[in-house]
């Protein structure tokens, strides 16, 4: 049982449950942790911080959307790039094309910006806003690879859609 304590608040999951049911009894548990909150920082800072606690992620967090670039947002795991511009590597591809991109192995991502080197796999994904804008990206990034595939997309959508809707 892996359970991450936020002040009164924990997330409790099963450490050897697969990674569906480890995604479905995360979703309810940050809802019911950021309640109706909406400062991104806040929320965004412990939507990371769970992700990284469950998964063990090498890095987990965010990038603000500021004109035509991301801006580095809360995060859990080693220093990261702190500005990406629109179509540079795989976040300022998700800002410029729009949808979740999955890499499998990042060394065949052309233009892949190597914010660690210890980095070898990554998913990204797009957090929109009510009217469909990209205010934001959740970057997830592995020291293995081949970690992230279409259960990790389905799940890290969810959280991004209710996100979005939640602080944006």
């Amino acid at each position: 049982m892996l359970s991450l304590a936020a002040m009164a608040e924990s997330i409790t999951i099963e450490s050897s449950a697969p990674k569906a049911i480890k995604y479905e009894e995360l979703i309810p548990q940050l809802k019911s942790l950021v309640g109706a909150d909406k400062h991104p920082i806040a929320v965004m800072a412990n939507v990371a911080a769970a992700i990284q606690g469950v998964f063990g992620f090498l890095w987990t967090g965010f990038y603000t959307v500021e004109g035509r670039e991301l801006i580095l947002g809360p995060f859990q795991g080693p220093v990261a790039c702190m500005r990406i511009t629109i179509g540079k590597g795989v976040s300022g591809a998700v800002l410029a094309e729009g949808y979740t991109i999955v890499v499998p192995n990042v060394d065949g991502f052309p233009g892949h910006i190597a914010c660690s080197s210890d980095s070898r796999s990554e998913i990204v994904v797009p957090v929109k806003n009510a009217a469909g804008v990209i205010c934001a990206v959740l970057d997830v990034d592995s020291a293995q690879l081949e970690t992230f595939d279409d259960v990790d997309k389905k799940y890290l959508e969810l959280i991004c859609d209710w996100l979005g809707a939640q602080i944006f």
